[in-house]
């Protein structure tokens, strides 16, 4: 009986003790302070110290645990996506549109009356078979008003009903009203209550550039009255400033200067500066690894310096990398070589954003540094989408701040690269293999002829 409960015991503690074993796989741990401790979803936005502690080129080494140790969903954003920022509504121009028939319900005529800009101001239809007066069947929504701006979906406003609302609408696009596109045949409208509790699904994905949409019934199912008509568009790229490095020079040879970079930074931009007025022609060059080859990363450009006595010190624009890039080693050649002055390179990046969601006890850690733990991005962007759904479009993730300093884990020893065991094994035992074809090929060579 003993034997069996500290195997059961053995059963039950082997999770959190390995949840904690791979936690030890990391150099040290930021401490979590939650702006809200009640959100289902945060946001921590990387300071310098991450980057430079991070080992992965792809920053696949930072990752969020709960206070048993156990891996939180999470993934790694690009400063300037919209995931984490709440979309823009504009109110839409609606018209409803009479009962059909299940025959008829796609052959629906519009005799619609425009304006110059093309927005609808009428709307007249023409069907060839009717059920006859009776609640609406559907509504034309005009999205012309939106101009060039993506129609990412729809908020249908209806007023509180007192009987539940379970039903499936169809969902049309068309540019011109003659010509319709299915985009959905079975979206589903809820509006339920229970105990004092709502549940509300109002919202109609559309990721479509249409002019118009049309949205018509099922099944004969009756659609509640509606309101109003919000479009979500995109919100405008965030401005997020840019945060610069300064670099000096750590080798030079033949207007070659190279440079080292102390962490996994998202370069996206360079500039140079010197102590003094300047005109020289840049060639900005990276890589990741000293040994391996520089890759080119700018076109020649010509980068100046001038102090004007009115306007003060004036320079060139930075210059925009054609994609991000980690490179720790940088280097600048000058063109000729011997015009250049010694020169200080700026590096740019944008700070990105780890969004990850709330599972277990708090307080939670970021944990960063590691030669052997990868973190798995999750699809955290479809939970954000549902929470949207539920709670309003206004909604977005908590802010989650590093606090106090960081923890030591594996210390240094998490970034030495494990050994390969099965090719030194392998090795080893071709080796021996040679040793021993060559002592059996010596022992033959050696032993003496036979007598005739």
């Amino acid at each position: 009986m003993k034997t069996w409960m500290a195997l059961m015991m053995a059963l039950c503690v082997t999770p959190a003790a390995l949840a904690q074993e791979h936690r030890q796989q990391y150099v040290e741990q930021w401490p979590l302070r939650l702006s809200s401790e009640q959100s289902g979803a945060y946001r921590v936005v990387l300071e310098p110290e991450i980057y430079r502690r991070a080992w992965s080129p792809q920053l696949a080494d930072v990752q969020v645990y709960n206070a048993t140790g156990q891996a939180l969903p999470s993934a790694l954003l690009a400063p300037d996506q919209p995931l984490a920022q709440p979309p823009v509504q504009r109110e839409l121009p609606w018209f409803a549109l009479p009962a059909l028939d299940a025959r008829s319900r796609n052959d629906l005529q519009l005799l619609t009356e425009r304006d110059a800009d093309g927005r609808v101001r009428r709307v007249e239809a023409r069907v060839g078979a009717s059920t006859g007066a009776g609640p609406s069947a559907g509504w034309l929504i005009d999205a012309s008003v939106l101009g060039q701006q993506p129609l990412a979906a729809l908020v249908l406003d209806w007023a509180e009903r007192e009987q539940p609302l379970q039903v499936n609408v169809q969902v049309d696009v068309s540019d011109d009203l003659r010509n319709w596109q299915q985009i959905d045949a079975q979206v589903p409208l809820v509006d339920l209550q229970r105990a004092g509790k709502r549940l509300l699904q109002r919202r109609i994905e559309i990721g479509h550039g249409a002019r118009y949409v049309r949205v018509l019934g099922n099944d004969a199912q009756a659609l509640p009255a509606l309101r109003g008509v919000l479009a979500e568009v995109p919100p405008a790229p965030a401005t997020i400033p840019w945060e610069w490095l300064t670099l000096q020079p750590k080798q030079q040879a033949d207007g070659a200067f190279e440079f080292e970079l102390d962490g996994r930074f998202p370069i996206g931009r360079l500039d140079v500066a010197t102590t003094g007025n300047s005109l020289v022609q840049w060639t900005a060059f990276s890589r990741d690894d000293p040994g391996a080859d520089w890759q080119r990363r700018t076109a020649p450009w010509v980068a100046y310096q001038v102090q004007a006595d009115a306007a003060g010190q004036q320079q060139s624009p930075p210059r925009e990398l054609g994609e991000t890039t980690r490179d720790r080693y940088w280097k600048l050649v000058a063109d000729p070589a011997n015009s250049a002055t010694v020169p200080l390179l700026r590096l740019g990046y944008r700070p990105e954003v780890l969004m990850f969601l709330s599972q277990g006890a708090a307080p939670y850690a970021l944990a960063v540094g590691s030669a052997t733990a990868s973190r798995q991005d999750a699809p955290v962007g479809v939970v954000i989408a549902d929470l949207r759904s539920r709670n309003g479009p206004e909604w977005q993730p908590s802010l989650a701040r590093l606090e106090g300093p960081p923890e030591v884990l594996a210390g240094e020893a998490a970034l030495q690269a494990p050994r390969d065991w099965k090719r030194w094994l392998l090795w080893s035992l071709l080796i021996l293999g040679v040793l021993v074809v060559g002592g059996l090929a010596l022992s033959v060579l050696r032993q003496k002829p036979a007598d005739a």
